[in-house]
């Protein structure tokens, strides 16, 4: 079985008013939490949250995938031809990067803290 999509996030500007458009069309459950504001995952679907983080990209989304091991996982997208565009950054919950497929993508990658 290959990796699952564990997340999601939507870039904005205003994130209030972003929070508020996808509250409003998807019935979702938005709660802020400090920079962010987080998205209830759904009975069907995962969880996500919404971001403006004060410089580009503003207007983003993008899909983050489980891996063992961040770093790594670079590496290998890098030496299938894709390229790093925001290293490991550990947060409390875990750590994540973004690259870019050889197409120009982003994707997210995702390991949770143990």
């Amino acid at each position: 079985m290959g990796r699952p999509v564990v997340h999601f996030e939507i870039g904005c500007r205003d994130s209030a008013k972003t929070q508020k458009f996808y509250s409003d069309m998807f019935d979702w459950s938005i709660t802020p939490a400090g920079p962010a504001a987080l998205i209830a995952p759904e009975k069907l679907g995962i969880g996500g949250h919404i971001s403006s983080l004060g410089h580009e990209p503003h207007h983003y989304t993008i899909f983050y995938v489980d891996v063992g091991d961040v770093a790594a996982a670079l590496k290998k997208a890098e030496s299938l031809g894709g390229k790093t565009l925001v290293p490991p950054v550990d947060i409390p919950t875990g750590t994540f990067a973004w690259f870019t497929d050889p197409e120009g993508n982003t994707v997210g990658l995702w390991k949770a803290k143990a």
